[in-house]
């Protein structure tokens, strides 16, 4: 049996570490955050770059290659070769499939969108720029530091 890939930190998920304890940070707790995890989700294959689960719905990570419980919430980095393929086939992919919540980052215009699912198509809530400290949906518990996000 394999295991999905180790539990790096990133600087997107050191961000988000309060929200899941085994990233090594103190705060609100109750996520699983993984880094590019490979999902299989209605007979396809996608890995995004971040990818979060309510603890409640995965109390465990799985030790299978391919994660099958549909995210509640996941995070693409965008780059010019990635970025049409994040907002079309993956997007619409992942509205069918029931993710809840979804953010692009783009680090090259320093950019963070974020979108909820209402019914199939996606709400864009807000979009944030800059080092300016957030509340950006579902992590809204806890601000976070877009100016971190951008760092080289």
């Amino acid at each position: 049996m394999e295991y999905p890939a180790p539990r790096r930190s990133s600087r997107r998920s050191q961000q988000l570490a309060p929200f899941d304890p085994e990233l090594g940070a103190e705060g609100p707790g109750g996520w699983v955050i993984l880094p590019k995890p490979e999902l299989h989700l209605g007979g396809n294959v996608l890995v995004p770059d971040l990818a979060g689960w309510r603890r409640e719905r995965m109390p465990e990570i799985p030790d299978v290659t391919g994660v099958e419980l549909v995210p509640d919430w996941l995070c693409e980095v965008l780059s010019p070769s990635t970025e049409a393929l994040d907002r079309s086939r993956k997007m619409t992919l992942y509205a069918r499939e029931g993710v809840n919540h979804l953010w692009f980052a783009d680090p090259r215009i320093q950019l963070l969108e974020v979108y909820r699912r209402e019914g199939n198509p996606w709400q864009r809530l807000d979009a944030y720029t800059g080092s300016a400290h957030v509340d950006a949906e579902p992590f809204e518990a806890r601000k976070l530091n877009l100016g971190s996000l951008w760092e080289r």
